[in-house]
């Protein structure tokens, strides 16, 4: 098992790694909207905190040498239901084709208090 902390992804808000390797299976923890620079959120708009989450994600891919194509399974966490059709145009524009598994649920809330949160499971090597 190795452990993955990318450079280019924000800094964990909590005791995990942005990802764990086991065998050929990438793990990536949830991605909250958070600027790595400034570890602040990017905004209060649902839709540019999905853009930063996913770009956050893409940084962990990247860091692996995946890309989004590598992703078998992607958990999005909503903090309201109503955003899930402004959620779901940016996804499927980061996705294009590539359509992975997918759940989508809304939970009660998100940690500080974001309103999108997205993990995922890609395939790597």
């Amino acid at each position: 098992m190795k452990l993955i902390n990318a450079e280019k992804a924000p800094k964990a808000v909590g005791p995990y790694s942005h990802a764990v390797v086991v065998n050929n299976t990438l793990y990536i923890s949830g991605q909250l909207p958070l600027d790595p620079e400034t570890m602040q959120f990017v905004s209060d708009d649902v839709a540019e905190q999905t853009v930063q989450s996913l770009a956050n994600l893409r940084s962990i891919l990247e860091e692996c040498g995946a890309t989004e194509k590598d992703v078998a399974k992607v958990t999005v966490f909503l903090a309201n239901m109503d955003d899930f059709g402004v959620v779901n145009g940016i996804y499927t524009e980061f996705f294009g084709d590539h359509k992975p598994a997918r759940s989508c649920v809304q939970v009660a809330k998100l940690p500080m208090g974001a309103k999108v949160e997205i993990e995922a499971i890609a395939l790597i090597g």
